[in-house]
């Protein structure tokens, strides 16, 4: 009978050793952020972000289980443990795949709901409670940075918080002397950032699309390997 391959069993150990380490990290990181006020308070992070962190969280948690069952199953030579990380890991791949095709399939409603996000935003930049004067603050920062102004319709979405200042900022205030004539117009009597900041975001997220789309196929790459030595693995143990 062939016996299993000392090389492929430590590698498959080696490898899931390091996905376990990982997902441990970002399982430890999320939860530290989620539950303590001091970092959120420094890292400026608000309730708005906490789904983010959730699914950090649970990432971190499918790691380390995939990782466990990956080292487990290698240098135990377990049938289960390895089919149990052959079973989840084809999951993902699965769920990667399908949401890949789901997003080019219903990219409108997509779009459709960044605007939605985007239309509450702006009811937020003309509102006036505790909650939304942080956000503004915050977006104002935003503006700065990357020399835009409102989000949809530029200083109109500001409405009557247009004139207000914040400490020695007026809302998208723009020097012309400083800068291209192309990036200023004229608001209320006062040059103003002439670029909707949405339109800066949605040119942010298609640059970054070609990264999204490489990590992800380099996952998957990973995974298909993963799937092929688990498997070859399980064989030359069911052989043994």
């Amino acid at each position: 009978m062939a016996g299993v391959s000392s090389c492929m069993k430590y590698s498959m150990f080696i490898f899931n050793f390091l996905f376990w380490v990982c997902g441990s990290v970002i399982l430890g990181v999320s939860v530290w952020i989620r539950v303590s006020k001091d970092v959120q308070q420094e890292l400026d992070i608000d309730s708005s972000l906490f789904a983010g962190v959730d699914l950090l969280i649970a990432v971190g948690s499918i790691i380390m289980v995939l990782g466990f069952l990956g080292c487990c199953g290698a240098i135990k030579e377990s049938r289960c443990m390895l089919l149990l990380f052959f079973i989840g890991l084809l999951l993902i791949l699965i769920l990667q795949v399908t949401g890949g095709i789901l997003g080019a399939v219903y990219r409108s409603q997509i779009e459709a709901s960044l605007n939605k996000t985007l239309l509450a935003s702006v009811n937020s930049l003309q509102s006036s409670t505790e909650e939304s004067k942080v956000f503004q603050e915050n977006f104002q920062k935003f503006e700065r940075m990357n020399e835009c102004c409102g989000l949809l319709n530029g200083p109109a979405d500001w409405g009557k918080n247009f004139n207000a200042a914040s400490g020695s900022n007026k809302v998208c205030a723009c020097e012309p002397e400083d800068r291209p004539t192309d990036l200023c117009t004229t608001f209320q009597g006062r040059y103003v950032y002439k670029t909707p900041c949405g339109e800066v975001i949605v040119k942010y997220l298609k640059d970054h699309l070609l990264i999204i789309m490489g990590i992800a196929f380099g996952l998957a790459v990973i995974e298909i390997l993963g799937l092929g030595f688990s498997m070859s693995l399980y064989c030359q143990i069911q052989r043994k």
